[in-house]
């Protein structure tokens, strides 16, 4: 018997000894793991946010978490984001390549897309290439402005047909049409199977890849093959995957090399130019591009339009502000320009400030150190995963008039006029900045001024009380409304 309890007391010692996790020398505090599991079983798998906010009162701004044995640096606050992300931008600019997202949405593993590349010159090259290809077509130009007006007047004609609705499918379709007529010019209605099927897939994987089975994919390799509920996530990507390499097809039937129509034809220009000699360039790496920028292009900017008229809607008076201002800008004009925010700032803070609410990517995509570095005093070596939680400084205190408080003040000085806080980062900071965030801010003004200008959005008084918690996910969204819609002006 005795023997037996030292053999059983000798395993124990023996499993904690492998599975043993321990912080190196002046690295970043944070609570204990435990083997094999690490930290994740200390944090809400469904919604971690309020978890990180709790263990950077108790750790600082900078702390540290186990997933499995894999260290991560959690930073916190705008000091800290903005020593990493800015003043040290190289040093944190890398991704790390074994999460579930790396291998879910990658086509190869040397074609990972542009998101989620390491930092690296293949990965220079790309981002230029994308930056370059999407002013070329519009973004921040008239070309763009009347691409996203004439999706907003779909938007528009749905809305006059119906009192009350569930506008979650309505605004992801519209956000989805923008970034489809950049990538390969193609409007898709409504009902169309391939716009249904890409706008299902961004909202479930979404939530799976960042929630409860993503995170436990993250932290227990040794369960990656079993049939949990991640494998769903990876059967979608494939699908998509076959989608896009039909969409490749159609294209090359009809493409004249040197004379670009969208996203994909200058790619292939480029491919031709440059060919096979040690170039990043690569029809995988076009397929995973192309999936990039059509997510991104579509969750956040469609989830950002959902959280701002659930909020419009429970603050009648702003609303109304934003609607005078509105038509004392227009007037008689027709259509709004994105020129016109330059004479709205009460409508530009109200849009601002909705962004700050939807906190739409809360944990950014995750980055990794490039080479042993320092952040506010801790030592973090090369090949750490960093979590930039961009919505500790949406929320800080200190950095906002009302940081739990839905208010448009924040954006505003005492001269009513607008301005941009530092701590206002919901497309991330430095390098890493999101590749869309002009067409993203393009569409938001565009969108939320002619539906103001046209409509009334109003909660239905037998839905109760609204529920601002977000949902969370890669990006976040509001949990399901409907509105009611009443027409309040005809526009010529």
């Amino acid at each position: 018997m005795l023997a037996s309890v030292v053999l059983l007391l000798l395993a124990v010692l023996l499993f904690l000894h492998l599975f043993q996790t321990h912080r190196a020398k002046n690295f970043p505090p944070g609570p204990r793991p435990i083997p094999i599991f690490g930290n994740v079983l200390q944090l809400n798998l469904e919604n971690p946010i309020a978890d990180l906010e709790r263990l950077a009162k108790r750790y600082g701004n900078v702390y540290s978490l186990f997933f499995g044995p894999r260290p991560a640096v959690v930073i916190n606050g705008l000091q800290a984001l903005k020593e990493a992300l800015v003043n040290k931008a190289t040093d944190f600019s890398g991704r790390p390549q074994d999460l579930m997202v790396n291998h879910a949405v990658q086509v190869k593993a040397h074609a990972p897309g542009v998101i989620l590349a390491d930092y690296n010159s293949a990965w220079k090259e790309q981002r230029r290439f994308g930056l370059m290809t999407l002013r070329n077509f519009g973004l921040g130009k008239q070309s763009m402005e009347q691409s996203i007006l004439g999706e907003t007047h779909r938007i528009i004609k749905l809305l006059e047909q119906c009192k009350t609705m569930n506008p979650q499918m309505m605004f992801h379709n519209a956000a989805s049409n923008i970034i489809c007529q950049v990538l390969f010019a193609r409007q898709f209605d409504y009902e169309d199977e391939f716009m249904k099927f890409f706008v299902g897939v961004f909202q479930e994987t979404s939530k799976i890849i960042n929630g409860r089975w993503g995170m436990i994919y993250d932290s227990v390799p040794m369960v990656r093959n079993l049939p949990l509920p991640f494998q769903k996530a990876f059967k979608m990507f494939k699908v998509c995957l076959e989608a896009r390499l039909e969409v490749l097809a159609e294209n090359k039937k009809t493409r004249v090399p040197g004379k670009p129509r969208h996203f994909i034809d200058s790619y292939l220009d480029e491919l031709d130019m440059v060919g096979d000699d040690g170039s990043s360039f690569s029809e995988d790496q076009l397929c995973a591009y192309i999936l990039d920028l059509h997510f991104a292009g579509t969750d956040t900017t469609a989830n950002t339009l959902l959280t701002a008229f659930l909020y419009l809607m429970n603050h009648p008076q702003i609303q109304e502000r934003c609607q005078q201002e509105i038509d004392d800008v227009l007037g008689g004009k027709d259509e709004a320009s994105y020129e016109d925010r330059h004479q709205m700032p009460y409508v530009q803070a109200v849009i601002h400030e909705i962004q700050r609410m939807a906190d739409t990517v809360p944990l950014s995509v995750f980055h990794c150190t490039t080479k042993d570095t320092e952040l506010m005093g801790y030592s973090i070596p090369r090949g750490t995963m960093i979590i930039p939680n961009l919505s500790s400084v949406l929320n800080e205190e200190g950095q906002w008039k009302s940081p739990r408080e839905f208010n448009p003040e924040n954006f505003l000085n005492e001269q009513m006029e607008f301005v941009k806080p530092e701590a206002f980062m919901p497309f991330s900071a430095g390098s890493r900045m999101c590749l869309g965030e002009a067409l993203a801010r393009m569409e938001l003004f565009l969108i939320v001024v002619t539906l103001l200008r046209r409509f009334k959005f109003v909660w239905p008084e037998d839905a109760g009380e609204p529920d601002y918690t977000l949902v969370f996910g890669t990006t976040q969204s509001p949990k399901p409304y409907c509105m009611n819609v009443q027409v309040r002006k005809t526009v010529p």
